[in-house]
């Protein structure tokens, strides 16, 4: 089992002194989320609370993925560095694809590419993005980011990009892509991970909840005849212990996601804390 945590650039977390820390304890990656501006009063329902409603404030710290997870490439040497998840749809997928190039390349091919579609209909909106087709842009956006990665010359030619005779350079460490890990709960979601990803990436919040979800994916595969299953990974919002991780290794989780630390005073001793309950498994 891999074990990964969420990270924030929150007051009081020290990343520079932090970041190795974390690396030190063993975890395996580090996670960021995704979101350019927030509104508390957003009309949009967000589907991974009862309520609908958004847990974190507008005033919440959210960096820019590239730019904090370049910084992390620099004060740390082998963890993993994760965005869980970006929302593709919400950019221009040709300057995305400058920055992953570069983060991968400056991280010597550490870089994990998450990517959902996005759930905050206000925020693209505010980017002048179209939402209902958010789902299309992401497949094709994929693609030409692939492309651009993968080739000396690019030419490509899709529902809504076409172009020919550019080099986009550099390119990633890790060919043809940084590994793609697309996120979501929803069967839509699935099923895309299942055609376009090599990963998934899933919110949990109980042991009932991960074994229904997994044996969904597990089913859109066998539907799909894909040859080789995606690497799963599931962010676990509860206090889970040895005999959780034992369960979901059963289930085929290849990645456990911590987010527990959010809010508390001590991050680092939390993640310690965390490390030494699970050490067996790390």
């Amino acid at each position: 089992m891999k074990f990964g945590t969420f990270i924030a650039q929150a007051p009081g977390f020290d990343l520079s002194t932090a970041l190795p820390a974390i690396e030190a304890l063993g975890f395996e990656s580090i996670w960021l989320g995704d979101h350019v501006a927030l509104r508390d009063d957003h009309k949009a329902y967000y589907p991974y609370s009862p309520n609908g409603r958004y847990q974190l404030p507008a005033n919440y710290p959210f960096s820019d993925p590239f730019v904090l997870l370049a910084y992390a490439a620099a004060v740390t040497r082998k963890i993993r560095l994760a965005t869980g998840v970006y929302l593709l749809p919400l950019r221009n997928p040709f300057t995305t694809a400058k920055a992953v190039a570069t983060l991968d390349a400056l991280s010597n091919g550490r870089f994990i590419f998450g990517v959902g579609m996005g759930w905050m209909s206000d925020e693209f909106e505010l980017m002048g993005s179209n939402f209902d087709d958010r789902g299309k842009r992401m497949a094709e956006y994929l693609a030409l980011m692939t492309e651009c990665w993968s080739k000396p010359v690019v030419k490509f030619a899709g529902p809504t990009v076409t172009t020919e005779g550019f080099s986009f350079y550099p390119q990633p460490v890790q060919q043809p892509h940084p590994p793609f890990v697309l996120g979501g709960n929803t069967d839509p979601s699935l099923k895309r991970a299942v055609r376009l990803g090599d990963g998934w990436f899933g919110i949990v919040t109980t042991m009932e909840e991960a074994r229904t979800l997994l044996a969904r994916l597990a089913e859109f595969e066998r539907q799909a005849g894909r040859r080789q299953r995606l690497e799963r990974s599931l962010l676990t919002g509860w206090n889970i212990g040895l005999d959780d991780v034992k369960e979901l290794a059963r289930l085929g989780v290849d990645r456990i996601i911590d987010a527990g630390w959010f809010g508390v005073s001590d991050a680092l001793a939390y993640l310690r804390s965390y490390r030494d309950r699970l050490a067996a498994a790390f």
